[in-house]
């Protein structure tokens, strides 16, 4: 069965089957491997894409920029100050406007609801680049690393050490249900998944020989463990909590005493970035040989650019 994403939005992974997720990740490996030869297919030539960020942003901005340039678009980039959208403009009226003038948009933002909207009446495809709820192409570049380093998805006991109800443990726990890992939160029980979403990706899991197994001991869950990931305490707008969340995530650091207790020497650690040192991960683990955390935020490139390229390319 061929795959056609054209003219579809990605806002969620929950909107995408296997086959689906598994093309968009093939299809980066692809484009890396044409990139790192120099070939460039040009597949979006005379395309426009905006770029709307409400939270400022290193990898998401840069892999859109450069895959949206690597393939021939113009990408414009639109600051939280560049544009009225939902202060002076409804986010409707602002995403009917931007439909007329780009080919796509991406969204970078708080509410995944203003993602939806913008969907909803632009007119073409939206790309969710992270909101508060959901970060579905870190999860790609996430498991597009797990490919190249491990070789496959399936059956991959991939452990999430900490914020069990942030918008990357969300992302993950659709990700890994939809395409059969064994998913384990490791978090204190104050921070684990919300009730409804567990419940969705259970189904998920069941549909695909996955699992998901959520509990707050940390030593226990990374045992055997072929992928420890983990991600900042303090999620963008909470900084208020900042003390709380260091005293209730301590336990939860991923430090070299953690990665020994899976007993196994080809764990592999995971970070989406920026990293705090010292906090949720220790320098000698982010730096050290388990760790796989750039060639991850390399791939969230050559995955977004994939993305662009199936929905709005040639």
């Amino acid at each position: 069965m061929a795959i056609d994403l054209k003219g579809r939005s990605f806002l969620t992974l929950k909107d995408f089957t296997a086959e689906e997720i598994e093309y968009l990740i093939d299809l980066a490996m692809e484009l890396k491997e044409k990139k790192k030869k120099g070939i460039f297919e040009k597949r979006m030539e005379n395309k426009n894409v905006a770029l709307i960020f409400e939270k400022p942003s290193t990898r998401t901005r840069c892999s859109f920029t450069v895959g949206a340039i690597d393939e021939g678009a113009h990408p414009e980039y639109l600051g939280k100050d560049d544009i009225q959208l939902g202060h002076k403009e409804t986010i409707e009226d602002t995403a009917r406007v931007l439909g007329r003038m780009f080919d796509g948009i991406e969204f970078r933002g708080f509410s995944q609801q203003t993602v939806e909207k913008l969907a909803q009446y632009s007119g073409v495809p939206v790309w969710n680049g992270l909101t508060d709820e959901d970060h579905p192409t870190q999860v790609l570049a996430d498991f597009m690393t797990i490919k190249e380093k491990l070789g496959k998805l399936r059956g991959i006991r991939f452990v999430y050490a900490g914020d069990g109800r942030n918008n990357m443990s969300n992302a993950l726990m659709i990700g890994c249900s939809k395409m059969g890992l064994h998913y384990v939160v490791a978090a204190p029980k104050g921070l684990h998944p919300e009730k409804q979403l567990l419940e969705l990706c259970k189904v998920y899991a069941e549909e695909s020989g996955g699992s998901i197994t959520v509990t707050d001991d940390v030593k226990e869950a990374v045992k055997n463990a072929d992928v420890i990931y983990t991600d900042v305490w303090v999620s963008m707008g909470e900084e208020a909590k900042t003390k709380e969340r260091i005293d209730l995530l301590q336990p939860y650091q991923v430090n070299e005493q953690l990665m020994t207790a899976t007993g196994k020497e080809d764990t592999i650690f995971m970070h989406c970035l920026p990293a705090v040192r010292g906090y949720e991960v220790t320098n000698e683990v982010l730096e050290g040989k388990q760790s796989v955390v750039f060639d991850e935020a390399e791939n969230r490139m050559h995955t977004i650019k994939a993305v662009m390229v199936a929905t709005i390319g040639k």
